[in-house]
């Protein structure tokens, strides 16, 4: 993903706090390198902790993300679905119209 395409309140927080932003891409990394997990994977597992916390945004980004790695639309559609009995259906509801966003756009 390219800075042009992350939202704007993301790219000021990065320009005014750099060492902050340093450090969680270092932490992004190391735990990408910590295990066996394979990046769809990792994205798959934080899209789903995304509709947990109820984040649009962060849900828009691991969509995109997942989406990047190799995943595919409905398997995006199964892990929010998968969900339902640990988070609720509202919370799921809201996760598919957020994932529905990231689809539409990438229809484009």
């Amino acid at each position: 993903m390219e800075m042009k395409d992350f939202p704007r309140h993301y790219k000021n927080l990065r320009k005014r706090f750099p060492g902050y932003f340093a450090a969680l891409e270092g932490l992004g990394q190391e735990v990408r390198a910590s295990g066996p997990l394979d990046e769809k994977t990792i994205e798959l597992l934080q899209l789903a902790a995304a509709a947990a916390v109820r984040s649009e945004g962060a849900l828009h980004s691991h969509a995109r993300r997942a989406l990047a790695a190799g995943a595919t639309r409905d398997e995006l559609y199964q892990g929010l679905l998968t969900l339902t009995s640990t988070i609720g259906f509202p919370a799921v509801a809201a996760s598919v119209s957020w994932l529905e966003d990231v689809i539409k756009e990438k229809g484009k």
